[in-house]
């Protein structure tokens, strides 16, 4: 399902270990032929106060686009 046009989008999913809905969204994301740059919000405190509650969240061309669960026909329509 990759195409060129796809790829070119810098992709960033703010994730933490043993998160269920961050491999989930991780596994649609590379479905649709994006490789996602992935950030431990653990790691950095203030990743951590921003989004402690919402992971994962997908950011999108610099533009969070995303929270909580990653709606497969939105992200068509955005690629």
């Amino acid at each position: 399902m990759s195409n060129s046009r796809e790829s070119q989008h810098r992709v960033i999913l703010y994730t933490r270990v043993g998160c269920h809905l961050c491999d989930d969204a991780r596994d649609l994301l590379r479905r649709h032929g994006l490789e996602p740059e992935e950030i431990d919000i653990d790691r950095d405190p203030r990743l951590l106060a921003q989004y402690n509650e919402c992971v994962p969240v997908v950011e999108i061309d610099g533009k969070v686009r995303f929270r909580g669960r990653v709606d497969e026909m939105l992200l068509r329509r955005l690629l």
